[in-house]
């Protein structure tokens, strides 16, 4: 093979295992059980509204005796051990002897949600082996609302494994995506205000900045239109002054201080004949 020829063919065979990596380097999500045409929009949001979970991993040890030891791995729609490429969603891990045992695989999914929780359900588990009819193991996230929380408190409540069939595992944990939006407290009345508050700061902000800037106003002339609210201020005055008086303005006063101009004038009438001559 001549050089160029081998060159092209070590660059086709570097790009073939970039690609190849980099496929196996993304991670698997969330697929709802059927066709995708036939897909719930519904669980597709409650999906999207659980990948702020998507990053993080959870682990439960539960000890009941020297024969039941296990760790329950959990990934919210991704797979606990991508590697493996056994879309495993939910893992038990067997602390005395290593198994692994896939409790729920997170191509099987299913989701719905209340006003405060969402339940997710991975299927196609595992099979059982003396439980259960040996039907596949499936596990339950109770998701509830725990606000100011991002995830915590993963635990297992149960296993339900004496039935028939329909046997399941069930899990519950808190976070606040589980949480429905918080509504708006402003009144109709609050809002009003606060519109009203606003366009009255633009307008003496604005009118201050082209007074100043625009037309060269100085000192109090810059407020806008300054000479209306100035007239407008007189009239009120007058107004109040007007209706808030509880007498004539002509009445007189009920007690005047005694000056000059009261003392008027002196008598003519004398007692100078009383005085000796």
């Amino acid at each position: 093979m001549s050089p160029p020829c081998h060159t092209s063919a070590l660059l086709l065979a570097f790009m073939a295992l970039a690609v190849a990596g980099a496929e196996q380097s993304e991670e698997r999500s969330c697929d709802v059980i059927g066709d995708e045409s036939s897909e719930s929009q519904m669980e597709r949001a409650l999906l999207k509204k659980l990948e702020p979970l998507s990053h993080m991993r959870f682990n439960v040890t539960v000890e009941k005796d020297k024969t039941e030891n296990y760790i329950y791995h959990f990934r919210v729609c991704r797979e606990v051990n991508s590697t493996s490429h056994d879309f495993g969603g939910l893992v038990q891990t067997d602390r005395q002897s290593g198994k692994t045992t896939v409790i729920g695989r997170i191509n099987e999914t299913q989701v719905f949600n209340g006003s405060d929780w969402i339940m997710l359900i991975y299927k196609g588990g595992d099979s059982y082996g003396r439980h259960c009819s040996g039907e596949k193991r499936r596990a339950v996230i109770m998701i509830s609302c725990k606000r100011g929380v991002t995830a915590s408190s993963f635990s297992i409540i149960s296993e339900e494994r004496e039935k028939e069939q329909e046997c399941f595992y069930l899990f519950e944990m808190d976070s606040s995506v589980a949480c429905p939006a918080e509504n708006s407290h402003l009144s109709v009345g609050s809002i009003l205000l606060i519109t009203f508050v606003s366009l009255i700061a633009v307008y003496i902000i604005g009118g201050f900045l082209y007074q100043r800037l625009i037309v060269g106003a100085k000192g109090m002339e810059q407020i806008p239109h300054f000479a209306f609210w100035q007239d407008l201020g007189n009239l009120v005055a007058d107004g109040c002054d007007f209706v808030c008086r509880s007498k004539p303005r002509n009445a007189p006063a009920a007690y005047r201080g005694v000056g000059d101009d009261q003392l008027g004038e002196e008598s003519e009438e004398r007692d100078d004949h009383l005085l000796p001559m």
